[in-house]
């Protein structure tokens, strides 16, 4: 209690001592006696803030042109390309603005340093420059979302008939990743079933469910539009594919969706980047926890006969033993199966939209 009643005093004291030594000054000024000190420090610091935009431009531009070619990888998709348009487009537009605006806050700041017996220029208000800097770029912005708007709705729009249907599921700190069988449609998932043994928590009384598949990694046809399905089990993920310029955020309860059509299978980006073990990647780019770093998984894009073969190689969930027994038990404690197919339809994720016909499905006619 002492030592703080030491401190308190000793704050004080400063405190009193400040205003004193601010009063001191306030008398001057009023009395016509106070005379300001500007020493070499001003026309020095004036001089460094030239220096801190040309040093500081030059190492930005260095960095942005030496890390160029790691922020954009080669683009493997239709829509891609207009992405990438329209993602440069707006970088130039800002980056013309932002270099006008630093290039003016330091030239200024050289220019108008203190000079003895120089006034600011002081005006309260000009129509024509409020008008300017308010018109001008309400259109520039107006026009950028307007183009993203048109490209936005694309991806995210109806897929093609025709789509490869996959679904991809987040959780920490895992991908999951599942198919639809020959009937081509992904059957009712409900929460309540997941366990160890079922992760997707399959629903097997839906008849659609038995003949779908998981697997260890997304596979795709080249050339053919490819519809995900994303949810996420726990918390906020996202599905990042940046050869395919695909990114969606997988958002616990409520499901999103992204096509794309990939245009350049692995064995020709491999060839291409003159990397062998090359591998595209779907990578969780929101920090969902201590495991983020972990959530990635390989994609495959194959060529259209070798995605039909992959697809025929696949056992769907209705052979696996484990996952069936656990259903059966499951059904008997919680209610659900036959005789709860209701209250299991109440608690599913209904997978809705077009029932494609998809190449694997050609194959087996």
């Amino acid at each position: 209690m002492t030592s703080l009643t030491i401190l308190l005093v000793l704050v004080l004291l400063l405190v009193v001592f400040g205003l004193l030594f601010r009063l001191q000054i306030l008398t001057a000024i009023f009395s016509g006696s106070y005379v300001r000190q500007i020493g070499t420090s001003n026309r020095v610091n004036a001089v460094l803030m030239l220096v801190f935009m040309v040093v500081g431009g030059a190492a930005f531009f260095w960095s942005f042109a030496d890390n160029f070619d790691k922020m954009n990888p080669p683009i493997a998709s239709i829509h891609g390309h207009a992405m990438e348009r329209m993602f440069w487009t707006t970088m130039i537009v800002i980056g013309i603005a932002f270099v006008l605006t630093q290039v003016l806050l330091f030239v200024y700041s050289y220019k108008y340093q203190y000079k003895e017996g120089r006034r600011a220029y002081f005006f309260s208000h000009n129509n024509k420059i409020e008008v300017i800097w308010t018109i001008i770029p309400a259109i520039v912005m107006a026009s950028l979302i307007f183009a993203g708007w048109k490209a936005w709705t694309r991806i995210t729009g109806p897929a093609p008939k025709d789509a490869i249907v996959l679904e991809v599921m987040g959780k920490q700190f895992n991908w999951l990743v599942r198919y639809p069988g020959r009937d081509m449609k992904l059957g009712v998932v409900n929460y309540r079933l997941i366990d160890a043994s079922n992760e997707f928590g399959f629903d097997l009384s839906d008849k659609a469910s038995m003949d779908d598949f998981t697997a260890s990694e997304i596979h795709v046809p080249k050339g053919h539009p490819v519809l995900i399905k994303i949810r996420s089990r726990d918390v906020l993920h996202a599905v990042y594919m940046p050869h395919f310029r695909v990114q969606m955020y997988a958002v616990p309860g409520m499901p999103t969706r992204f096509w794309f059509t990939p245009t350049t299978t692995t064995d020709e980006m491999r060839a291409k980047l003159g990397n062998p073990k090359f591998n595209y990647e779907l990578a969780c780019n929101q920090i969902c926890g201590k495991g983020h770093f972990a959530m990635k998984l390989n994609i495959v894009v194959d060529e259209p006969d070798d995605y039909v073969a992959w697809f025929a190689a696949q056992s769907p969930v209705s052979k696996n033993a484990d996952l069936m027994a656990s259903y059966k038990q499951m059904s008997q404690q919680t209610g659900l199966g036959k005789g709860g197919s209701q209250g299991a339809k109440a608690n599913a994720i209904e997978e809705t939209g077009e029932t494609p016909a998809p190449l694997a499905a050609q194959a087996s006619m």
